[in-house]
């Protein structure tokens, strides 16, 4: 790698219990799932540039044909909104709480396998890896605690209009299994849940069943889905070692 250059990688995330009772003053257990992951690479930079993608931003078309099944099947937005959205949110946070930035400038660009519209917070993987360059690009990694991280990351989309709580975050952000505790007396207090990582071996063995074409996953059957009796039943014993512990 170059000098200079900084690469985060952030996993896609699988909401295993509670969800969505984060926005619920809840709790929930997620984990962050390595098959899939969306990286961001910042690079020193004479001016400060934010890299569109060229499959996920895509501009030029070979035909009108060509931009209608592009849009069918990858949506209008790519990636590029998500960095503007974290650089916004990292820099009114960092001066809000009297933390210095230097002035050198960066390019951020990104690339991501996450499935879209598949449940896996890929937008959400790209913001949080993007967080992750700028907290060692301006070295305040140590000056923004691991708690709050998430909460600016769940900021950026929400300047975005994206409806979510903070449970994928903390999953991306923390890594690995994630139990979650979000009571009212602790986000009123504190501005953020409580956070406990948990030992990935406590899971019983899991399959991930998803629609490569987004525009599909309304047809995928009831039986395609619907867990078998032998993996509710290690789900079962997992909850009930939870508990035990």
């Amino acid at each position: 790698m170059a000098e200079g250059v900084i690469e985060h990688r952030s996993y896609a995330r699988v909401g295993l219990l509670g969800n969505p009772s984060d926005v619920y003053f809840g709790r929930t257990i997620s984990f962050s799932l390595s098959n899939f992951w969306a990286t961001v690479v910042l690079r020193p930079s004479d001016e400060l540039v934010i890299t569109p993608h060229p499959k996920h931003d895509l501009v030029n078309f070979s035909s009108l044909d060509h931009l209608v099944n592009r849009l069918q099947s990858e949506g209008y937005y790519g990636g590029v909104r998500l960095l503007m959205a974290i650089c916004k949110v990292f820099y009114n946070y960092c001066r809000e709480h009297k933390i210095s930035l230097h002035q050198r400038k960066f390019a951020l660009s990104y690339d991501t396998n996450i499935p879209r519209q598949a449940g896996l917070s890929g937008s959400s993987a790209i913001v949080s890896a993007a967080l992750n360059c700028l907290l060692d690009f301006y070295k305040v990694r140590d000056q923004i605690k691991v708690e709050i991280r998430p909460n600016l990351v769940l900021s950026a989309e929400k300047e975005l209009g994206i409806v979510a709580g903070l449970q994928d975050r903390v999953a991306q952000i923390y890594g690995g299994l994630v139990y979650m505790e979000f009571s009212q007396e602790h986000m009123d207090k504190l501005g953020h849940g409580i956070y406990t990582p948990m030992d990935i071996n406590l899971l019983p063995p899991l399959h991930l069943v998803y629609a490569e074409n987004p525009s599909d996953s309304g047809k995928v059957s009831l039986e395609m889905v619907a867990p078998s009796l032998m993996c509710r039943l290690q789900l079962l014993d997992f909850c009930l070692r939870l508990l035990a512990t």
